[in-house]
């Protein structure tokens, strides 16, 4: 898997950590399917996006396949900082994952907010938000097999009806040693209904990590909207 590209120890210098600073919201490209890939990534650089994620990945083909990985990551020396986005249900295929793609990126992200049938039924996406003990296992995993200090290592997720589970969820992870944790403000049932921002809202006030917001965000003017209703670090 070396894509052309050669990583540059300069840039992997820094932490994608360090743009989460006080009074600054962070402008994140969401990983989108079919969407997210480098040339993508390109533009939405230039339009002042801070971070951007790759499509989501199944860790286990990644692992597997030099055919899967050539196909679904791609990078070059401008695309940082980068995250590659995970799905995954076991913590030690998650972790190989993880340390191939560290030379080339800033970090990994799980994915426990994807709704779709296929992925619920593979156990991947929104079914791990009601298995908090395997992903602070696999947040743990990823730890004890990337040395890198500046690398990191987000969730994605979306809430429970009863908020209680979800903020549990959120403090496991965080013991763990995740870097943020970014927030789809729906359940896994609810698909174009409102997104519960209060519900963010009160994530955040209950971890001391950053807390990205997703999920109906269309222009800046929802950006700065949301920050002053949710208080999050990113968007």
């Amino acid at each position: 898997m070396d894509n052309g590209y050669i990583p540059d120890k300069q840039q992997k210098g820094k932490s994608s950590m360090d743009l989460f600073q006080p009074g600054k919201v962070v402008k994140i490209c969401a990983p989108m399917v079919r969407y997210s890939k480098l040339a993508f990534r390109t533009v939405v650089r230039r339009y002042g996006c801070d971070l951007c994620f790759t499509p989501m990945i199944v860790a286990a083909d990644f692992v597997r396949s030099a055919k899967a990985r050539d196909s679904e990551f791609t990078t070059n020396h401008t695309d940082r900082p980068l995250i590659v986005q995970f799905a995954a249900k076991d913590a030690q295929v998650l972790a190989d994952a993880a340390y191939m793609v560290s030379p080339f990126v800033d970090g990994v992200d799980l994915n426990c907010g994807c709704p779709q049938r296929w992925a619920m039924a593979e156990g991947y996406g929104a079914c791990l938000i009601n298995k908090p003990e395997l992903v602070r296992d696999m947040v743990r995993q990823i730890r004890n097999q990337v040395e890198d200090p500046n690398f990191s290592v987000s969730i994605k997720i979306r809430i429970h009806k009863d908020i209680s589970r979800t903020i549990d969820l959120c403090r496991k992870v965080e013991a763990a040693g995740v870097s943020w944790i970014t927030v789809h403000g729906r359940t896994a049932e609810e698909r174009h209904q409102p997104v519960h921002y209060d519900a963010i809202k009160t994530i955040k006030e209950n971890i001391s990590i950053p807390v990205v917001a997703n999920g109906d965000i269309r222009n800046m003017k929802d950006v700065e909207n949301v920050h002053q209703t949710t208080r999050v670090d990113g968007k």
